[in-house]
């Protein structure tokens, strides 16, 4: 089979689904695809550029349901479980492209949707760009430290004087529940825009 940027792209997230970014490497790519590690070169630069193509592919997999006439609050919890899902599918890939700056691009599926969630909830046309990106900021943190185990070992922490009058030799409480964890961060975040544009709101009523 012709050697294709596709085909290298779809050969590379094979080895980082397994192997995780960092274990990826030109010489591990061309002998899955059975072919001369420098016949690669003719199709992609190097591995940067191998995995900005793999992000670019998986993103473009992102879809989620339109729901014009929902509420914005429904429509930004569906976008953010549909991404979470793609988070979980490939987790190595992800938690990669989660540290790199241009992980979101302007035309990218999710940030197109996001925004125009963030427009319809009223939010002015100058702090679109900025309220987005601070709520990809902290969905992406979430994830991120989800899909390395942090979140939940954080969430299992004691904190200061809960342990007061419990009785030490008891075992521990069940894990924390992830799904139930999204939830709560994304009705968080929903909470804090439903307040600021409320806040927004009476103020422009205050200055009439």
């Amino acid at each position: 089979m012709p050697l294709t940027e596709a085909g290298i792209y779809v050969a590379a997230l094979r080895l980082i689904d397994e192997d995780g970014a960092e274990a990826l490497t030109m010489r591990k790519l061309a002998t899955v695809l059975d072919a001369n590690p420098m016949s690669l070169y003719h199709h992609v630069p190097n591995k940067e550029a191998v995995l900005r193509g793999v992000a670019r592919m998986v993103g473009a997999q992102f879809r989620t349901v339109t729901l014009q006439d929902a509420p914005w609050q429904e429509r930004i919890r569906l976008l953010a479980t549909d991404f979470r899902t793609l988070a979980h599918r490939h987790p190595k890939l992800m938690a990669y492209s989660f540290s790199q700056p241009d992980f979101i691009q302007p035309d990218d599926p999710f940030w197109t949707a996001l925004t125009a969630i963030v427009a319809a909830a009223g939010v002015s046309q100058s702090e679109v760009s900025e309220i987005a990106a601070l709520l990809v900021a902290v969905v992406v943190g979430v994830l991120g430290a989800e899909l390395n185990g942090s979140l939940q070992q954080w969430a299992s922490l004691e904190f200061p004087g809960a342990a007061a009058g419990a009785d030490e030799s008891m075992d521990a409480g069940p894990a924390p529940d992830q799904d139930h964890m999204f939830r709560l961060v994304i009705d968080t975040l929903i909470m804090g825009l439903e307040g600021r544009l409320a806040a927004g709101r009476i103020g422009q009523g205050a200055d009439r």
